[in-house]
This record gives structure tokens, C-alpha cells and sequence, in this order.
């Protein structure tokens, strides 16, 4: 026989979800938004204490809708002080109440941050807050033009607000700005005040001074993962970062990044639009030599002009020596592809290649953006590559063009064991592309997959296993 079935303690009301322990209820409400669980906190006397012992608070502004972006700050004020600091006493025999997770997304408003810092000290200043995160922004998404003075004024705003509340900053495990413009120290300083960081995101943001570079030098923080989307500034140039694992960088123009001391860099990600004004540049002066952990590196073109200038593949190898997996992205399609084998020759440890090619016809092109033009870039002729396993190519067209160059990367990789060709990639802003792509495959019969095959292999050796989806 089983073990008897459990036994609720139901009231008069007939209320099983009510009989309930705490803990129990507690766990049901932690997987409800926030706002749902206050809700359900507001239905009976039973429910009331639960939301101020959520040990997850994820209070969002945007979900206060009033009349005025200020209105919204007073009631989001209100419920993230009344939340954070309203603790009733525990019980006999039960623990007192512990955030282990708290998350506040909220928008620069200076009458409102001084409360808002104070409750958040509060919590954290007693040690057992495990994450805890602010997603601020600037006033500009209620509609408000984005001036430069408009901007220096919150960004300075924002600034007082961290000088002001040095506990909670210190606590700091991750970091969302947006719609901000700093001083040229402004970004290092914060970076030095929170102990705790590993995740800055800077969204839409720039430097007072846009011909100024941005120079981050923070030799004892613990920074893991630095993202930059539409930073405007001269030059990004990471001074000291050692703890730096991920940077992702998309910008308007080149990505003029500058790696100093990063010895634990993992993962780069780069992507530009490029605009005619400006040249291809050199990875060898992005790139550090410090940076010998260096794994993953994902480019992408946006579809436009490709920004890298030719090297000779001894100002590379010391630096893509560890690299094993590498993403080029939205390659304009009528490029030649040959000079993508570059990689091959200063890359020796590389076992993953994807390349993908786009042709969009919805992609806006601004009058600025630099010509279309090709590299020339032709691998050395004794060129073998032993250790590429896998090359994934999207944007596959049955053309001599592709499939001259696929013939090309099985000649030289000559450990290659699988090649997966797929034909354009989803889009998740078009439709249409997307019912394109799935007729194209769907019309890639069986006969024509095997055509494509021989033409591939036809007069190699190779047993590499091809994949057409």
C-alpha cells in the first residue's frame, strides 16, 4: 500500500488553497509577476503578509500606468518602499525574511531616487542579497526629444544618485543604463564604486563629449560581461578589465574598440553598419595580445560594407591562437566569400565556422552607407587547416559562386567532418521572408540535394558529411 494521501486543514470557507503552509504559498506566488502576486495578496487576511516575504521582487515602472511618466514614479516609489521596507516580524520558529533576488526597473526622476535608494539600502545592507539589478533609463521613452542637454542633465542626475547611495551601488550585481550621457570618467568611476558588478549594459547612451574616447581602466573590479549598443564616443578603449569574459559592441560606425589588459577574455561580439565616411580597420589594432583566452568571436555586417582591412595573417596568429568558434553574420550577398578563409590561417584551434549570407529586401540603406565592395583576400596555396570540424553556412544558393567556395573551405579544412548549408535565415521582423525560406526548402527535393552533393565532391577525396536543409 501507498502512503496515505495528504491531508489539508481546510477552513469553514472550503478554501484548500488557503489551508496551504506559508512556504508553500510563498512558492506559488514567487512564480507570478509581481503585480499578480500583490493581487492575490489582496484577497483575503490569509493572503496579505505573503508579498512582503518574497524572498524575488522584480518591481518594474512601466507597469505603473498613470496619466504622467511622474505620476507613474510616485506610485512605483510608493510600492517599491512599501515592499522593500515593510517587513513584519516573523513568527515564533520561523526565520525572518531574506531577498535573495531583487530587480528594479525604473526611470531616471530625481524627486523619486533618494526614497528608492534608501529602501533598496535597507535590504541590502543586511548581506543576503544573492542578485540584484537596476534597469534605469532616461525620460525620453515617454516621448521626449533626445537632446544632448536634455540627456547631460539625467545623466548627471543619475550619477548624483549613485554617489549618493554608495551601500546599494556596492551591491550592485547587474546594471541596465539607457538614454544617458556621461562624463568622460563618469562610466570607470562607476565601475569602481560597484563591488559586486559582472553585467553593465550602456543602451543608447554616449559621452557628452562625442569626440572623446571612452576609457575604462579598473584594474580591481570584478566586471565579467560589458555591452554596448549605439554608444556614441570617439574610441572604446578597455584600459584594465581582468576579469572581462563577453563584450558585445553595436554601433553606428566602426566598431573602434581597443582591448588593453583583458586576460580573461572569452567571447568578443562586434557588429556595424558602416558608413561611407569611414575605413575598414585593422582586428591586429583592436585586438590585444593579453587576450590569449580569447574563444569565441561573432562579427556582424549588417548587411552593408565589410569593415575589416586586409592583415598579413602574421599580425593575427598570436592573438586568434586559442579562438575556436567564429560567427560572421549578415554578409552583403553579392560578396565574394574567399576572404573569409583568412580566419583559417591565423586561427589554427578553430573547430566551429558559421557564415551567413543575407539579401533582404526590407533592410532600410541610409544615403551614408560606405559602397558595397569586395575584399580581395586569396588564402596561401598550401594552406591546411586540421582542425575545423563543423562548418555551417546560411544563405546557401545553388550557384557556381557558393559553391566554388564551399569546394574551397573543404580543400583547405582538411579535418572538416560535417558541413550543415541552410537556405535563408528566419526572420523575426518579416513574415514573408519567413514563408520564402520555408518554400525554398521545402523545393530542394531530394534529386537536387544529391546534384548539389556530387558537384561539392566530385573529384575529392573528402568524406566529410554534407547536410542540405
Amino acid at each position: 500500500m501507498g502512503p496515505p494521501p495528504l491531508k489539508l486543514n481546510v477552513g469553514r470557507d472550503g478554501d484548500r488553497i488557503g489551508a496551504l503552509h506559508d512556504d508553500l504559498l510563498l512558492g506559488i506566488l514567487e512564480r507570478l509577476d509581481l503585480r499578480d502576486a500583490v493581487r492575490a495578496g489582496a484577497l483575503s487576511a490569509r493572503w496579505q503578509h505573503l508579498p512582503y516575504r518574497l524572498s524575488r521582487l522584480h518591481l518594474n515602472a512601466g507597469h505603473f500606468h498613470r496619466a504622467t511618466l511622474f505620476e507613474g514614479m510616485d506610485a512605483f516609489e510608493d510600492a517599491a518602499c512599501r515592499l522593500l521596507s515593510v517587513c513584519p516580524s516573523p513568527a515564533a520558529g520561523k526565520s525572518p525574511r531574506v531577498i535573495e533576488t531583487l530587480a528594479l526597473t525604473f526611470c531616471v526622476s530625481a524627486p523619486h531616487l533618494s526614497s528608492i535608494g534608501r529602501a533598496v539600502e535597507d535590504v541590502v545592507s543586511r548581506g543576503h542579497t544573492k542578485c540584484f539589478q537596476f534597469d534605469i533609463c532616461s525620460r525620453c521613452r515617454d516621448g521626449t526629444r533626445r537632446t544632448t542637454q536634455l540627456l547631460t542633465e539625467l545623466g548627471k542626475q543619475f550619477m548624483s544618485f549613485s554617489s549618493a547611495h554608495p551601500v546599494a551601488f556596492g551591491w550592485l550585481t547587474f546594471l541596465t543604463l539607457q538614454d544617458l550621457a556621461f562624463g568622460d570618467s563618469d562610466v570607470a568611476d562607476l565601475i569602481r564604486g560597484c563591488d559586486k558588478l559582472k553585467d553593465l549594459k550602456l543602451r543608447s547612451c554616449r559621452l557628452v563629449d562625442r569626440h572623446s574616447a571612452l576609457k575604462i581602466e579598473t584594474p580591481h573590479a570584478g566586471l565579467e560581461n560589458l555591452w554596448f549598443t549605439r554608444f556614441r564616443c570617439a574610441l572604446i578603449e578597455l584600459i584594465s578589465v581582468p576579469k572581462l569574459r563577453t563584450f558585445w559592441c553595436w554601433s553606428r560606425k566602426n566598431p573602434l574598440v581597443r582591448f588593453g589588459y583583458v586576460p580573461e577574455l572569452y567571447k568578443v561580439e562586434l557588429g556595424s553598419q558602416a558608413k561611407a565616411s569611414q575605413v575598414p580597420f585593422a582586428l591586429s589594432e583592436c585586438f590585444s595580445r593579453s587576450a590569449t583566452n580569447l574563444s569565441k568571436l561573432y562579427l556582424n555586417y549588417g548587411c552593408q560594407m565589410n569593415w575589416i582591412k586586409p592583415e598579413h595573417p602574421k599580425e593575427l596568429t598570436s592573438i586568434f591562437n586559442n579562438l575556436n568558434s567564429l560567427a560572421l553574420y549578415n554578409i552583403f550577398s553579392e560578396c565574394d566569400l574567399s576572404w573569409t578563409l583568412f580566419i583559417l590561417e591565423v586561427a589554427p584551434a578553430l573547430q566551429k565556422f558559421r557564415l551567413s549570407r543575407t539579401q533582404h529586401p526590407f533592410v532600410k540603406v541610409s544615403k551614408d552607407n560606405a559602397e558595397k565592395t569586395n575584399i580581395v583576400w586569396e588564402p596561401s596555396k598550401g594552406l591546411k587547416h586540421l582542425n575545423l570540424k563543423l562548418f555551417i553556412m546560411f544563405g546557401f544558393e545553388d550557384e557556381d559562386k557558393v559553391t566554388n567556395y564551399i569546394r574551397l573551405v573543404m580543400e583547405h579544412a582538411v579535418g572538416l567532418k560535417r558541413i550543415e548549408l541552410h537556405g535563408r535565415s528566419p526572420c523575426n521582423g518579416c513574415d514573408a521572408i519567413d514563408l520564402e525560406s520555408r518554400r525554398r526548402r521545402s523545393q530542394a527535393d531530394e534529386a537536387s540535394r544529391h546534384r548539389i552533393k556530387e558537384q561539392l565532391t566530385h573529384g575529392s577525396s573528402s568524406s566529410v558529411e554534407i547536410v542540405i536543409c
